[in-house]
């Protein structure tokens, strides 16, 4: 298992913790700085000169609601490019040992994807900025772009299957102090949340937010195309299913037109 983080530091103390439970796993710590499109080359580059085939790929990093905008180091707004452009670019770097892995690629969105659009006229928020509704556009672009991979896959021979996942709604960290947003302490969305998530109520917890993306990506019934989140009300929380597209990810022309997008912003393209 190849586990990319950008803090190394937690990144080993989640290898040590794994191998206590499971001291035969085979585990590679790499650096990968999604918000990075040099970073994503390396780690891409370097995967491919080893040459192994990857067999299961789950694009999962993500950033949300900086108060003020802020911008990758290519420039583009933090969540469009994190959430989206860099697992864009990622998995076109991996594209020839994904093909040879006959891989399932599982992309993580959010219930934020099912409302919003893409700013199709500003996707990076130059002109305004709406931390949520940005938000909302990166995970609504990492879903078109899994299902158009899906699609594109199916028409090219790459034997690629791909399909979505989305955690629900957890006491995560996404919501939590983060000085280097511009957070300097919880939001009060973030202090609901572990409310009525510690009794119960409505929402999953930290343990089971990570269940549907493991459905997505390794349940042999689980299908390319296809949605999988909490199956309780509203999708918050609950066993993993499958469930419908969300409105804003259901069209085929858009997907293509966010590939389009993507590939110029990213200055990545796939080859067949």
């Amino acid at each position: 298992m190849i586990m990319p983080v950008r803090n190394v530091r937690k990144g080993e103390d989640a290898v040590v913790r794994i191998r206590e439970r499971f001291p035969d796993a085979n585990v590679s710590l790499r650096s990968l700085d999604q918000s990075s499109l040099d970073s994503v080359a390396r780690l891409g580059g370097a995967l491919i000169e080893e040459g192994k085939p990857i067999h299961i790929l789950i694009n999962n990093a993500g950033v949300m609601t900086p108060p003020s905008r802020q911008t990758t180091k290519d420039g583009h707004e933090l969540q469009f490019g994190t959430n989206h452009l860099g697992h864009f670019a990622l998995t076109a770097w991996l594209l020839p040992l994904l093909k040879a892995g006959h891989a399932r690629v599982t992309s993580q969105v959010s219930v934020a994807a099912r409302g919003g659009a893409i700013n199709w006229e500003d996707p990076n928020w130059e002109r305004t900025y709406n931390a949520s509704r940005a938000y909302s556009q990166s995970k609504i672009a990492l879903g078109l772009f899994g299902l158009e991979l899906d699609r594109r896959s199916r028409a090219n021979g790459w034997k690629i299957s791909s399909n979505l996942s989305h955690p629900g709604v957890a006491p995560t960290n996404l919501l939590t102090a983060r000085p280097e947003l511009g957070r300097s302490k919880d939001t009060p969305r973030a202090r609901l949340i572990r409310w009525l998530s510690e009794r119960g109520i409505l929402l999953g917890t930290v343990e089971t937010a990570k269940f549907p993306a493991l459905m997505a990506a390794t349940d042999p019934q689980a299908r390319s195309g296809a949605l999988y989140g909490p199956s309780g009300p509203g999708n918050l929380g609950g066993a993993p299913s499958e469930h419908a597209l969300y409105r804003p990810l259901r069209s085929a022309e858009n997907a293509s037109r966010v590939w389009d997008l993507s590939e110029r912003l990213a200055a990545t393209s796939f080859t067949n």
